[in-house]
């Protein structure tokens, strides 16, 4: 008896249950994944990006002190009413289109942080034999031509093979990312290395936050053992699906910030803040100023 491979990919799992240690004290009470990037909380942009690749069930694999996610997402009648009493229909709107109505909101329990390969792993009920999607929030992505689930939804969808997001790294940074063993065909992924240092890197592709990976990553993650950090990694799962051939790479097409690092999340609230339709002008205008005054001391 054959079986028919599953091709619609309809869920998403987001990681969401780390300390942000990087942020304190600010991330005491407030979970890494909401400071805004003007007035969106990161968090929102990898939702949107899900939805918008066709994504109609969310699971959230939450943490301690990560309620505010939830609410974030959830629906607000009293902020609903004060809103429509005052008038204040964009706003209105915007707060009852948080997740559309058609999509599904699911939280999960990572009761322990032993790593990203764990917490994807707590996601195993709630995927229930499909194929998904994993975003990762730190990585704030502006779309360039293209969504980057998507693009990886496309590429599962002909080939029917885990698929993982690149970009070009050079230099000793490579040595921060998963690193791709390239295999002999396009697009192919012989291998996945976590961190490696630079002069032993397979290559200068980055594996980074986009996923879609096929039900049988739980049977690799259950039988791992701690990695990299003392952590169990996706990347180490992923590898023994590349090293069966089973993996292919997809080029990011935008551009990529590391919302986890305090450099990287300003640089994000930079150019976001330069292409805003609304802002742009006088921000740039106010950056300007700034660098002039600066340069007359």
């Amino acid at each position: 008896m054959t079986t028919t491979r599953q091709t619609h990919v309809r869920k998403a799992v987001f990681p969401v249950a780390g300390m942000g240690t990087r942020f304190l004290p600010a991330t005491m009470a407030m979970p890494k994944e909401l400071p805004p990037i003007i007035d969106k909380p990161i968090i929102q942009y990898a939702v949107e990006e899900a939805v918008e690749a066709g994504i109609d069930t969310l699971i959230f694999v939450t943490g301690r002190h990560k309620r505010a996610i939830e609410d974030h997402f959830d629906a607000n009648p009293e902020l609903e009413a004060a809103l429509k009493a005052s008038g204040k229909q964009d706003q209105l709107e915007m707060v009852r289109d948080m997740v559309p109505r058609e999509v599904e909101c699911i939280f999960v329990r990572q009761h322990q942080q032993l790593g990203l390969g764990h917490a994807v792993a707590c996601a195993d009920r709630a995927v229930a034999g499909e194929p998904f999607a994993v975003l990762l929030a730190d990585d704030f992505i502006v779309q360039q031509g293209g969504n980057a689930t998507a693009d990886l939804l496309a590429g599962y969808a002909t080939s029917g093979k885990t698929q993982i997001s690149v970009m070009q790294v050079d230099g000793p940074d490579i040595a921060q990312y998963g690193v791709v063993r390239p295999s002999g065909t396009a697009g192919g992924v012989a291998g996945l290395v976590e961190k490696p240092n630079a002069e032993e890197a397979p290559s200068n592709l980055a594996s980074i936050g986009r996923y879609v990976l096929e039900p049988d990553i739980f049977d690799a993650l259950r039988d791992l053992l701690p990695g990299a950090g003392g952590e169990i990694q996706l990347a180490d799962a992923i590898n023994i699906l590349a090293e069966a051939g089973r993996v292919d790479a997809v080029r990011l097409r935008g551009q990529r910030y590391d919302c986890g690092s305090k450099m990287g999340y300003l640089e994000a609230i930079l150019d976001a803040g330069l292409q805003h339709p609304d802002f742009a002008g006088p921000f740039a205008a106010l950056l300007d100023a700034r660098m002039r005054k600066g340069a007359a001391k």
